[in-house]
């Protein structure tokens, strides 16, 4: 993924690399000047509606089924304030300092959209924030994804008004309308699945490299992998699986040792079906990137303004990105659990085509990897536990007006921690891989596989002995999240 250099906010043209950029390598934020001239006019038609007494939800009425008592102009300022200050009642450790980034990009670049009805000075202090690292505490837990993400953002407002935990250049006081403009929206369940559906990717090509080692490691055939196979069939992700394998599996030492003469005719599944099942995953993955991808640019707050019409409607309502966080962690739960089935055959003697039993030097005097797979396997039913749908699991709030909900950010907390297990699982696969080349020297791997290898031994030498291996699997799934054994 390449790195932008700057990225300019116009609430219409942000994407998931941009979010990634400014979330963790803190690229410097600017802003459209021509887009600011569309929320100088938003601003301007809500200041008209009001002069000319017109109801509008949230501006000079309650809010949720408060919505029918109406609020005089003069405490419109204290309506906003009081809204932020009551919301703010998240719970459950902070979120993650790249989320509150990914959050505070969103929120900015939506309201530069021009249909919010806000002052330019939210979205500019917002972005002043981000170039100064400058990150309120924001609780992970209390949203239920619509009205939008409302506990979070508004501890993200607290701090704008000068009340959250953070010191903020120049706190602003909200007018009307800013306050529900700034908490009505889905940018911490977004900014979350922007930045998981990056590391599913990145995950994604890392298990490939997984599988090509633990195929050249019990001597498995690449033949499944056949172009003409995947072209019968022609999913595309599946098609795009393969030709990585084929690529991954070129030119190796380890295959030709074992063409002819084999009396296995196929492997199992969990080798023979890697691009099937991986490329299902990959499709799983483009369905809810091409989510999170339009609703970074979309206008998620309620009423929105158009022209001189301000129009309420439900564009807060977290569904699709409840829906696509879903996809993704029965995805990851599907590519950790094929992951553990591949690890499993490189570690057991009884179908790892003569590798040593658990890939001890001297088994039964020593256990070698067989407990690393055993959290392999725990790891995969804590993924298969959390894999149950939270979008499908609304309960009404707001005295029953907010009677379909979407469980967004229940979504996002599962989804990452399915991430996290899948990530340690396939960590586990390439280090048991990488020992189980060591007893077929002097064969040499595919060229491709063997790069793989030698990115693992620098986190983790040989096991020429039992030691504890922890610290190994966590140094290497650290370096799957930075990207090191991407096919």
């Amino acid at each position: 993924m390449v790195k932008p250099s700057a990225v300019t906010l116009d609430g219409k043209s942000l994407s998931i690399a941009e979010v990634v950029a400014v979330a963790r390598h803190r690229t410097p934020v600017a802003i459209d000047p021509q887009a600011l001239k569309a929320v100088e006019q938003s601003r301007r038609a809500i200041e008209a509606a009001i002069e000319r007494g017109q109801t509008m939800y949230g501006v000079n009425t309650g809010f949720g089924k408060l919505a029918h008592v109406r609020i005089p102009v003069a405490q419109g300022r204290q309506l906003q304030l009081n809204l932020i200050r009551s919301h703010a009642s998240g719970v459950g450790d902070p979120l993650p300092q790249d989320a509150v980034r990914a959050m505070m990009l969103l929120r900015a670049n939506v309201l530069m959209r021009g249909s919010s009805g806000v002052r330019p000075v939210l979205p500019e202090l917002l972005v002043e924030m981000l170039n100064r690292g400058i990150h309120p505490t924001v609780p992970s837990q209390g949203s239920v994804g619509a009205s939008g993400d409302l506990a979070p953002l508004s501890h993200l407002a607290l701090a704008m008004i000068g009340e959250g935990d953070v010191q903020v250049p120049n706190p602003i006081t909200l007018e009307a309308k800013e306050g529900l403009a700034f908490v009505n929206g889905t940018q911490a369940q977004t900014g979350l699945a922007a930045l998981l559906v990056t590391d599913a990717w990145t995950l994604w090509r890392t298990a490939h490299a997984a599988a090509a080692m633990s195929l050249e490691a019990v001597r498995g055939s690449p033949d499944p992998f056949d172009a003409r196979i995947h072209d019968a069939r022609p999913h595309p992700w599946q098609q795009r699986s393969a030709a990585l394998l084929r690529e991954l599996l070129a030119d190796s030492e380890i295959r030709e040792s074992h063409r002819e003469n084999d009396p296995r005719v196929q492997d199992a599944y969990s080798l023979r079906c890697t691009p099937q099942v991986l490329g299902a995953v990959g499709e799983a993955f483009a369905f809810a990137e091409r989510l999170v991808a339009t609703e970074l640019n979309a206008a998620t707050d309620n009423p929105l303004v158009f022209g001189d019409e301000v129009l309420s409607g439900g564009n807060f309502h977290g569904q699709p990105i409840a829906l696509a966080l879903d996809v993704i962690a029965i995805a990851l739960t599907t590519l950790g659990g094929l992951a553990e089935r591949r690890l499993e055959r490189v570690v057991n003697p009884d179908l790892s085509s003569g590798l040593p039993a658990f890939l001890a030097r001297e088994p039964g005097l020593e256990s070698g990897f067989m407990i690393a797979q055993i959290a392999a396997a725990a790891l995969v039913a804590d993924c298969r536990v959390l894999a149950t749908p939270a979008s499908v699991q609304s309960v009404p709030t707001e005295g029953n007006q907010e009677d379909v909900v979407p469980m967004g950010m229940s979504a996002a907390w599962k989804a990452g921690r399915i991430l996290a297990n899948a990530e340690r699982i396939v960590a586990i696969e390439l280090l048991a891989g990488a020992q189980g080349l060591e007893y077929l020297k002097p064969l040499r791997p595919a060229k491709a596989v063997a790069r793989v290898q030698a990115a693992v031994r620098q986190e983790s030498a040989a096991l020429t002995a039992d030691r504890p291996l922890t610290a190994d699997i966590e140094r290497v799934t650290l370096r799957i999240r930075e990207g090191r054994f991407v096919a």
